[in-house]
């Protein structure tokens, strides 16, 4: 499959993106570390994207050693420019972390336990989160920490009204009647759900929240150019290139006319942070 990511369009909105970011950042407790470290030194990104928050949070908690995971060639080039003495980055399938000997050719070393995982805004692209977070816990020292965010917008019409459009002609025959379904609404749960999940897999008082980003965009049509970095993606993979254009002018016409044409507009955006630390025995 093509790799369909463009960090350009991707990085449009980089203050935007930024936030929940740090919002997650800043839940992570730099009080309480590892045992036998004075602070959090060993981390992983998985879903890293272009690497550019990875180094700053690398630089933020001062870690030894950071190691930023990522499946698009694309996002890694341009990671690539932030690897350092301390922070590196690899291809890999992130819903294998940290993999391990019985894995031959895995990319996404270090297999050892590292103080913290960290992923945010990826989780949501694979399915059965409690087998991938009971892995990615797996993969934490005890007195770790894990923390990760995920989009949980998927009732919003900005997805819902491409959902629509896919089972629209030409796009519905193009894609053999299936267009390809919302990884959000097919993978993501509840906050009540993960912070049930994150207690059953050992996790130490978790926090779990659903927050609601107030992402003033400068119209409606702007929102087409956030998703186009983003949920878009499933359907230029699946559909015909001469379709891309069409599909995305009927969804930005679908979008106006059901949230309105306004300028500038309040985009509403929900996303899930959870955090919790690992039982130190």
């Amino acid at each position: 499959m093509a790799d369909q990511w463009n960090p350009q369009t991707y990085e449009a909105f980089s203050d935007l993106r930024a936030r929940p970011f740090w919002d997650l950042a800043s839940l992570i407790d730099t009080t309480v570390a590892a045992p036998d470290a004075g602070a959090i030194r060993t981390m992983v990104d998985l879903g890293c994207g272009t690497g550019t928050l990875t180094a700053q949070l690398a630089q933020r908690l001062g870690v030894q050693r950071c190691v930023g995971v990522d499946s698009s060639a694309a996002m890694l080039e341009r990671a690539a420019e932030h690897t350092d003495e301390i922070v590196e980055f690899r291809s890999g399938d992130i819903s294998e972390w940290p993999g391990g000997p019985d894995d031959p050719g895995d990319s996404t070393e270090p297999v050892e336990p590292v103080d913290l995982v960290f992923s945010n805004a990826a989780l949501q692209w694979l399915p059965d989160h409690a087998a991938v977070l009971a892995r990615w816990i797996g993969g934490v020292r005890p007195g770790g920490q894990i923390a990760v965010q995920v989009p949980a917008n998927a009732d919003h019409p900005s997805h819902t009204c491409m959902v629509d459009v896919a089972y629209r002609e030409p796009y519905l025959s193009a894609m053999q009647g299936e267009p390809p379904p919302d990884p959000v609404a097919a993978n993501v749960s509840t906050p009540a759900d993960y912070a049930e999940l994150l207690h059953d897999l050992g996790g130490v008082d978790p926090h779990v929240r659903l927050q609601v980003y107030p992402q003033v965009m400068a119209s409606t049509s702007a929102v087409v150019e956030w998703v186009s970095g983003t949920s878009l993606r499933r359907f230029f993979r699946v559909l015909p290139d001469e379709l891309h254009q069409p599909f995305v002018d009927e969804y930005r016409d679908h979008l106006g006319a059901t949230v309105g044409d306004r300028a500038p507009y309040f985009y509403a955006f929900k996303r899930i942070l959870m955090w919790t630390a690992t039982a130190t025995s």
